[in-house]
């Protein structure tokens, strides 16, 4: 993550009142944030650079490059900024060894003014004052780009001249500029082939004002007023699976062609259609359709044991934590990936300044990989009751350790007759736009009496409620189809067979899927069979046709 406060891009407010008041505003962003300045030198770093014969383009670009701050460029040149007290490092490239017309063109205008800022001027000061020493170590330039310096280089190129101390900072010159290294969130944004990731990504770019980390000067008229704001520039995306885009994390990341995103595109935005009464459903489309394609493709590498052996993806950590059950399928973990079928077999490996982009032609995992998830509402999470008439049953939660009983817990249904027929409904969440076998998952009684369990069978009908398109709520009554469960197995009793629900309810408030179970039993048949059910889950178990 990059912020963009005064502190980072080294420009106050004030900087934007003119020429008369630069340096003034210069002095008193130095004052705020103890500024420190080198001694051995009456000259300023600026000064220091137009003496130099060799370093006449350089000059020429640092006068013609404004700062930029939010966004908007300033009044401030670079060569206003190095002439002033505040302190820099500077690593300037001699004269012939880059294109100074090019730069220059591009400075005629906004975009590229802050373009040439940012990969050409930025690429070049540090706020660190940094001596070429024997022993290599790391400096942090303005761009937030990390470089490595020592012996007789900075970043693999020749330093001819080191350590020039100035008043307010050093100055190393070198042989050629600094080569400029983008990171994963570049790559996928600016690299041709990557632009059908990158034009998804940059809709979630956003600036978001930090209040907590500003300095305030009180509330005017019940609004606060701050003498310095922090800006961070963020992805909302990105915040919510991997930040690629920070220069101090390192992260793989698999990114397809732009065929091969549009095709994986058009084939999962299919699965996150809502219905017509969601607020905004085509941005909520977009945004799942994007996130669920993005999200199992970063790979943070701190999170790894071995590379050649498997990858977790970004969101495996918070899944295995909260999500994850013993005996049911595991998510956001891809095995073998360099193997033959593996995601990463066959790719092309392009080295980022924050980790290394993996370029494919397709979208290498599958829909049961990494959206497309089996559903479980438990039984025992009573909050997921919707309906229920409490004068025909009452219902516990109980507790048995046993790999067969779904975390451990089920719902005990209890009739508060002999001949009462209950009926319960269960909501069933982050359903998508898809075909499901939609299963209930009863228990024998004897998980609870191990010695005598009643072996009398449940019977029951079953309901499934949803929405259209249009949001008008649907029923399915299973074709009528009485259930009778198995009393001597865990039972999973499918209500209904690749059962396609035709809106997505995926990341929703309102819950518009839930199925409605109803004991159907007869006076004349309490004898055999049982109005006492053991309840372990709902499940929806994915169904994907072939031609996916």
């Amino acid at each position: 993550m990059k912020t963009i406060s005064i502190k980072h891009f080294l420009v106050a407010s004030a900087l934007c009142c003119g020429m008369a008041t630069a340096f003034t505003a210069c002095a008193e962003w130095d004052d705020h944030y103890e500024g420190t300045t080198s001694a051995g030198s009456d000259q300023t770093l600026w000064q220091q650079l137009q003496a130099d014969k060799d370093l006449t383009d350089f000059c020429k670009v640092l006068e013609q490059t404004k700062v930029f701050r939010m966004h908007k460029k300033t009044v401030v040149s670079y060569a206003d900024l190095l002439n002033s007290g505040q302190s820099f490092t500077v690593v300037a490239p001699v004269n012939g060894s880059f294109n100074c017309d090019s730069l220059l063109r591009l400075v005629e205008t906004n975009q590229g003014d802050s373009v040439v800022e940012k990969s050409f001027v930025l690429n070049h000061i540090s706020r660190s004052t940094t001596s070429l020493k024997p022993d290599y170590q790391s400096m942090l330039l303005l761009n937030s780009k990390y470089v490595t310096m020592g012996g007789n280089s900075i970043q693999g190129v020749t330093v001819k001249d080191a350590n020039k101390h100035a008043m307010n900072g050093v100055l190393h010159v070198t042989n050629s500029p600094l080569p400029y290294q983008i990171n994963l969130y570049e790559a996928l944004c600016d690299l041709p082939e990557m632009s059908g990731i990158g034009n998804v990504l940059r809709q979630y770019d956003e600036d978001y004002f930090d209040a907590d980390a500003s300095v305030s000067n009180g509330i005017v008229e019940g609004v606060p007023v701050y003498v310095d704001s922090v800006v961070i520039e963020r992805n909302r995306m990105l915040q919510n699976i991997g930040l690629i885009n920070a220069e101090d994390s390192v992260y793989w990341v698999v990114a397809p062609s732009v065929a091969g995103w549009q095709k994986a595109w058009d084939n999962a935005s299919k699965y996150f259609v809502y219905d017509a009464s969601v607020l905004k459903r085509d941005s909520i489309q977009q945004y799942w359709t994007a996130r669920s394609l993005m999200e199992d493709a970063i790979f943070n590498m701190t999170d790894q044991r071995s590379t050649e052996d498997s990858l977790v993806s970004v969101p495996y950590i918070s899944w295995r934590n909260s999500l994850y059950v013993p005996g049911k399928p595991i998510y956001h973990v891809f095995k073998k990936p360099f193997a033959e079928g593996g995601i990463l077999n066959g790719a092309e490996k392009v080295n980022c300044s924050n980790g290394v982009l993996y370029k494919v032609n397709e979208w290498p995992f599958t829909l049961e990989q990494t959206f497309f998830k089996e559903l479980w509402s438990e039984g025992e999470k009573t909050e997921l009751i919707t309906e229920y008439s409490d004068k025909l049953c009452s219902y516990n939660v109980r507790r048995e350790v046993a790999d067969s009983i779904s975390e451990n817990s089920y719902l005990q249904i209890m009739p508060s007759t002999n001949t009462a027929n209950w009926d319960v409904t269960f909501r069933v969440n982050n359903t998508l736009a898809a075909d499901y076998d939609i299963c209930v998952v009863l228990l024998p009684k004897s998980v609870s009496d191990k010695v005598n369990p009643d072996l009398r069978p449940c019977k029951f009908r079953a309901t499934i409620k949803y929405v259209d398109e249009n949001g008008k709520a649907q029923e399915f009554n299973c074709n009528k189809t009485t259930f009778t469960s198995d009393p001597e197995k865990v039972d999973t009793v499918v209500i209904a067979e690749k059962f396609h629900l035709p809106v997505c309810n995926y990341d929703q408030s309102d819950i518009k899927v839930a199925v409605n179970l109803q004991c159907y039993i007869s006076a004349k048949e309490t004898s055999r069979y049982s109005r006492e059910m053991y309840l372990d889950c709902i499940y929806l178990r994915p169904r994907i046709s072939k031609a996916e």
